[in-house]
């Protein structure tokens, strides 16, 4: 079980809970690593596109009213610093980034996301979900700010989800156990629009592991 340190994200609307993992934990036995992907170490380019995923089965598709200034970043001048995903650039509007494994989708009952990110400001990482059925789910909670890079792990059953519309990003009414045995895409947005580098999400890595389904 992966054990969760809260920690509190003052918002402009209230208190938003972030989660961390400070344990690295294996997932259930009836799940495997379903994608992992880590971006091409190519040069900073916005919009991010389909040239700059590593893995050849993942199809990229960006989403919202800004989702097309998601920026491909890295900065050679800073050690060790990754190839990775930002949402700075995205100051006109909302965004958000979903990844699509050709020809499968999979069961994400006892699913597992570990991913390496970096948040600044009040912007909270939270996970997107794309279902077989056309419907989009959003994580009533997320992963708020890190003084640095740093790794997540979370299981998603122990989330609370809403709906999410998808061409907006805006979050509606919860879903009371949604069904994801059947889910076609997995991201991530944080409901915001882009500040630069005092507001923003980066994310370097996604490792989601779940049951394949043909």
């Amino acid at each position: 079980m992966v054990r969760l340190t809260p920690f509190i994200i003052l918002s402009l609307i209230g208190v938003s809970i972030g989660l961390s993992s400070e344990t690295r934990d294996s997932p259930a036995k009836d799940v495997s690593i379903y994608f992992r992907e880590d971006w091409k170490e190519t040069p900073p380019q916005i919009p991010v596109t389909q040239a700059h995923v590593k893995a050849p089965d993942l199809l990229l598709t960006r989403h919202g009213p800004d989702g097309d200034s998601i920026k491909k970043s890295h900065h050679d001048n800073i050690p060790n610093d990754p190839w990775y995903i930002w949402s700075g650039s995205c100051r006109k509007g909302r965004w958000a980034l979903s990844l699509t494994k050709k020809d499968s989708l999979v069961d994400l009952t006892n699913g597992q996301i570990r991913w390496r990110t970096k948040q600044s400001g009040l912007h909270i990482l939270k996970i997107v979900l794309g279902l077989e059925n056309g419907e989009w789910l959003v994580s009533e909670k997320g992963f708020g700010e890190t003084p640095d890079w740093q790794e997540f792990s979370i299981e998603l059953n122990i989330l609370q989800w809403l709906r999410l519309d998808i061409r907006k990003i805006q979050a509606g009414e919860r879903v009371k156990n949604p069904d994801l045995t059947r889910v076609r895409s997995i991201g991530w947005t944080d409901l915001t629009a882009g500040e630069g580098s005092s507001g923003c999400t980066r994310v370097d890595w996604i490792e989601v592991s779940g049951k394949p389904v043909k």
